[in-house]
């Protein structure tokens, strides 16, 4: 999932890397004038059907390629007559995305918005993994825990080769998305090359409904709090608030904060469960825009956890709103990190709606730890390293357990 920060007023979001939650397909339209058509193409009625030409046309474009294009696939096309023009406009833009050359740049039409609306809110269908592009290749960032992506073994770095025979060589994330998807117990094969592994195998997942919880609970000796953030989903923080009723019922003296296999949420969220453990107007997160200017993020006035020993679990699944959590604990507070690195989502993606609910997703930023160290593309190394059992069926936790060695030094 990606990190979002919602302006309630401009419906405007704001997504931080990943990674995406990749759940909608690529659509898209350029906003498009006529002027520069009738330069060349007097008898503009050639393009036939159209409406609303001037509202958001850009003064400084020739637009009459585009209307040449168009021209052309309506009156020489084999199938004109069957031609969807909101389809079409959808595409344009799905091309404009494209040539970008950014994943985390889309299109979602009003359909698939509404399916992104449901992922970043905690509740959608599909087998529960969140994918993306990495090196060209499409890639499992995390499996969600519980789901059936998770039961059947899918881990953080694994390579999707194939879905249901289909190569996903040409393939964008969110289209990749759209053919994982499915009705609830219908059946999606998975051709998964894992790490370390030269032979793909292929794994059949039934789909189901995806609830994703946000916060995971439990205690381990002398009460010690292992809590485990899932998602940083609209319901996070008052299902973080209510663990945080039950350590403190417990008198936990220490605290696991367990953020492997978190691929992220709203970028809201992240400073608000920041603020539970940072020193009030703390920087929890800078956004460079531009290389221009920087948007500093503040922790608020929780602070119930600010004395509290801390340990943070990350392994490569652990993405974007997890590294500015991560990122922050450690730069301001000294807080030790676990695990394996993690995933390296750093880019900030701004997400508007369009006048028919689709929505246009758009890079807009790089963020950087309080430090000012940029997480994209390079990830948060942990300062102990801890590989896990390649052996997927078994129950150790090495992680979990130099956490637990670490945190009974510092209570």
């Amino acid at each position: 999932m990606e990190i979002v920060n919602e302006n309630k007023k401009q419906r405007i979001f704001k997504i931080v890397g990943i990674a995406l939650v990749c759940l909608a397909i690529l659509g898209g339209t350029f906003f498009v004038g006529v002027k520069m058509g009738e330069k060349y193409y007097p008898s503009i009625n050639l393009v036939k059907d159209l409406k609303n030409l001037e509202i958001g046309k850009p003064a400084d474009v020739d637009f009459s390629l585009f209307w040449d294009a168009w021209r052309l696939i309506q009156t020489d096309y084999v199938k004109s007559d069957t031609l969807d023009k909101q389809k079409m406009v959808y595409g344009a833009i799905e091309g404009l995305l494209g040539s970008l050359e950014d994943p985390y740049s889309v299109f979602f039409s009003p359909a698939d918005a509404q399916k992104f609306s449901e992922d970043v809110n905690g509740a959608f269908g599909g087998i529960g993994i969140e994918i993306g592009l990495r090196k060209g290749i499409l890639t499992v960032i995390s499996p969600i825990e519980d789901t059936p992506a998770w039961k059947a073994g899918l881990k953080a770095g694994d390579q999707i080769i194939k879905i249901d025979d289909k190569s996903t060589m040409d393939l964008s994330a969110d289209e990749a998305v759209k053919l994982i998807r499915g009705e609830r117990g219908t059946k999606v094969v998975l051709s998964i090359l894992h790490k370390d592994s030269d032979t793909p195998v292929d794994i059949s997942i039934i789909r189901d409904i995806i609830v994703v919880n946000a916060v995971k609970l439990s205690f381990l000796e002398n009460n010690i709090a292992h809590l485990k953030l899932l998602s940083f989903s609209e319901k996070a923080p008052s299902e973080f608030y209510q663990a945080i009723l039950k350590v403190a019922e417990k008198q936990s003296p220490a605290m696991i904060l367990d953020l492997r296999n978190d691929p992220g949420g709203y970028l809201d969220v992240s400073v608000d469960i920041a603020s539970w453990f940072l020193p009030k107007d703390s920087v929890v997160v800078r956004e460079n825009i531009k290389g221009e200017t920087e948007d500093l993020l503040k922790a608020g006035k929780n602070q119930a956890l600010i004395n509290m020993p801390v340990v943070v679990l990350i392994n490569e699944g652990s993405a974007s709103a997890s590294e500015i959590l991560a990122g922050a604990l450690r730069d301001i507070r000294g807080i030790k990190l676990v695990g394996i690195k993690s995933y390296g989502k750093g880019s900030v993606q701004e997400v508007k709606k369009l006048f028919d609910d689709s929505m246009v997703k758009l890079t807009i930023a790089e963020w950087l730890t309080p430090n000012g160290i940029s997480i994209n593309n390079n990830g948060l190394e942990p300062d102990y390293k801890v590989e896990m059992p390649e052996d997927l069926t078994s129950d150790r936790d090495p992680q979990l357990d130099k956490a637990l060695e670490i945190v009974k030094t510092i209570m």
